[in-house]
């Protein structure tokens, strides 16, 4: 047994070693020699509580944001959502739909204030952070439905929001951009809004990831296969199985993707989610659908925010905010 052990931890060893070779050269820093450590509930526990507790960050001059509460799914309790806005704002503005990530089962709209704010202040545009419920506590389609309840809302009050409800854009990272890229589908399905763009960062979009046996060094850094079971198995309400997810929960497993709004995705070939982005991209171009795919080499997941002063991650926003700018149609 203890010999068995030992070469398991040498295999693990031995594959990260050769993952850490095959970073970006701006990538490679102490932080990520360290393993990080997998999802458990424990873990999603402190985070949690250390989120809860967390000031909120100043946002940047002339931004100002409002906390809403507004309701919710038919039988569900309402929904919290943050709205920024900049200063001097256009009527009939564009917006966004700012969906935040972790693994379906952390994060908060509250932690995402940064970057929501930032959207406002540089593009000029109204946007509205949903707190959606998380799994397990809500499995799926709770956290959808949250989703889609501030979308719905967004259109229903465009006018007092100051917002063009044909320029909303659906931005999302991690899990945020699988509830965006389901949000999209859904949407599209309902035909009571028509969302103009899908910006989707790394987006975590197909359970079936979680069955394959090797990742081919993928994973190896902050999302790790093993969080990518948790985050899944408490979405779903169940472990994944390879022949059935209910609609709408796994967009990568939908079937016909025509007539979805134009995308962004970018997602870096070390991220646990590479393929499934990069096939679900295809996809898209096949159906028809307007999609930029952007694949960064030697890069982990959320690598921008963990390197955000090194000249690929900056390169990768620029991109994304390039992607919103024509997909809103901002001068």
């Amino acid at each position: 047994m203890g010999a068995a052990l030992a070469l398991g931890a040498w295999v693990l060893s031995t594959r990260r070693a050769a993952s850490y070779a095959r970073l970006h050269p701006e990538l490679r820093s102490p932080f990520v020699r360290f393993r990080s450590p997998p999802f458990t509930p424990g873990v999603v526990a402190v985070m949690g509580a250390l989120q809860a507790r967390a000031k909120a960050p100043a946002l940047p001059d002339g931004v100002t944001v409002e906390e809403r509460r507004i309701p919710g799914p038919p039988g569900a309790p309402d929904v919290t959502v943050f709205v920024y806005r900049p200063p001097n704002l256009p009527a009939g503005a564009a917006a966004i739909l700012n969906i935040h990530g972790g693994g379906y089962v952390t994060g908060s709209a509250a932690a995402s204030h940064p970057q929501s704010a930032a959207y406002a202040r540089e593009l000029g545009v109204v946007v509205v952070g949903v707190e959606y419920r998380l799994a397990p506590g809500t499995p799926f389609p709770g956290p959808l439905e949250d989703c889609y309840a501030a979308l719905t809302w967004m259109v229903r009050e465009a006018e007092a929001l100051g917002l063009n409800p044909a320029r909303i854009a659906l931005v999302g990272d991690s899990a945020g951009g699988g509830l965006a890229a389901a949000l999209a589908q859904l949407a599209h399905d309902r035909g009571e809004v028509t969302p103009a763009f899908q910006l989707l960062y790394y987006p975590m979009l197909d359970d079936r990831t979680t069955l394959n046996a090797d990742h081919a060094g993928r994973g190896e850094f902050i999302w790790r296969p093993a969080s990518n079971v948790l985050g899944w198995t408490s979405y779903l309400g169940r472990p994944p199985h390879p022949d059935r997810a209910p609609a709408y929960a796994a967009p990568a497993r939908r079937a016909d993707l025509t007539g979805l709004p134009p995308a962004w995705i970018g997602v870096g070939t070390l991220d646990l989610f590479h393929e499934e982005d990069r096939d679900y991209a295809r996809r898209l171009q096949a159906a028809g659908v307007p999609c930029e795919y952007v694949e960064v080499p030697g890069a982990y997941h959320a690598f921008e925010r963990f390197a955000p002063d090194s000249a690929v991650a900056r390169e990768f926003t620029a991109s994304a905010i390039s992607a919103l700018r024509g997909g809103l149609r901002i001068s």
